[in-house]
């Protein structure tokens, strides 16, 4: 069937060298993840260019933006592009034996936890596997630093990016001994409030801690000087007799807390009472994985002893800024 005369014969390498550049929003970047030449990628992008007819992309010595039309050509090729790759992929085999690199942000504190038991099993089943990590718990700019996978703790705001639930962890509250000392013991929720909690974020907004005890349900608004955004700088607080802080349950034996517990004196707080549980998610560029993502969310979620499922855009909790 011989093809209409109007439709231009873009050549799919063509539209994938544009989608790298764009991604990266730099020649030279786009340069060193695909081994062309900048004065390769330039040209084709040109002819690319010329092929539809419009301008993609404006130029200058220091830096390249996509005008209107290329950014729309870029959000509606980068997918088709992104699965491309991944069907090649799969075609070669690679489903079966993941390989690559895999360039993954996450907070330091996880990071910390999980990745020294997490890593020699994962390099022992998959020696095809190199990871760089990006240790930050900030929102990540997906088009100009694009990574195979994020972590985070908590709602997260509505993006461009899969949301995938990992697990949901359960909290307690700890104090040490000296500290219980000096200023009592809880015996109720709303006991809180007179107290030093320590906490991720000083926003009033986000000083309300919520516990359950059967049907009961408690709202108190915590207070204290001190907010540190990971955990393992909270536990260390809380050792040093500085506050009350909500700690993750599942992470815990990670964390040597029995330990801890013996040799600092921390004592769980209200043990009765329940915290509500902060869920950890996998952001992703698509629903469709590469076999590497897919290994490393597997061992993750074995590690963690949950089951992941995509969560609908519709159903996105409201965003938070308790970060892990």
């Amino acid at each position: 069937m011989e093809r209409p005369a109007d439709l231009p014969n873009i050549p799919l390498n063509d539209i994938a060298l544009f989608v790298e550049v764009a991604r990266r929003k730099s020649f030279t970047r786009a340069s060193e993840a695909t081994g062309i030449p900048t004065s390769t990628l330039s040209r084709r992008i040109t002819e690319l260019e010329k092929t539809l007819g419009l301008k993609l992309l404006n130029r200058s010595t220091r830096r390249i933006d996509l005008t209107e039309a290329g950014d729309l050509y870029y959000q509606r090729c980068r997918y088709l592009i992104d699965e491309a790759r991944i069907a090649h992929e799969q075609i070669l085999g690679q489903l079966s034996q993941p390989q690559g690199r895999l360039h993954i942000s996450m907070p330091i504190s996880l990071g910390t936890i999980l990745l020294p038991d997490l890593l020699p099993a994962l390099q022992q089943a998959h020696p095809g596997l190199e990871f760089e990590f990006d240790m930050n718990i900030g929102q990540v700019d997906s088009v100009s630093n694009p990574y195979d996978l994020i972590l985070r703790m908590g709602p997260q705001p509505d993006s461009d990016l899969v949301l995938h639930h990992i697990h949901s962890m359960p909290h307690q509250l700890y104090a040490s001994a000296d500290y219980l000392a000096r200023h009592g013991y809880p015996r109720h929720p709303s006991d809180l409030s007179q107290h030093i909690c320590l906490r991720p974020d000083l926003d009033p907004e986000k000083a309300t801690w919520r516990l359950s005890r059967g049907d009961e349900q408690e709202r108190v608004t915590v207070h204290g000087p001190i907010a540190v955004n990971n955990v393992a700088m909270l536990l260390r607080l809380a050792e040093c007799g500085l506050g009350i802080t909500r700690l993750p349950v599942l992470l815990l034996p990670h964390m040597n807390l029995s330990q801890r517990l013996e040799a600092r004196h921390l004592v769980r707080i209200l043990p009765d009472w329940e915290m509500d549980s902060l869920p950890l998610y996998a952001l992703l560029p698509s629903r469709v994985l590469p076999a590497k993502t897919k290994a490393f969310l597997s061992f993750l979620q074995q590690a963690l002893n949950g089951d992941g499922h995509p969560i609908p855009d519709s159903q996105r909790p409201a965003p938070d800024k308790y970060f892990l």
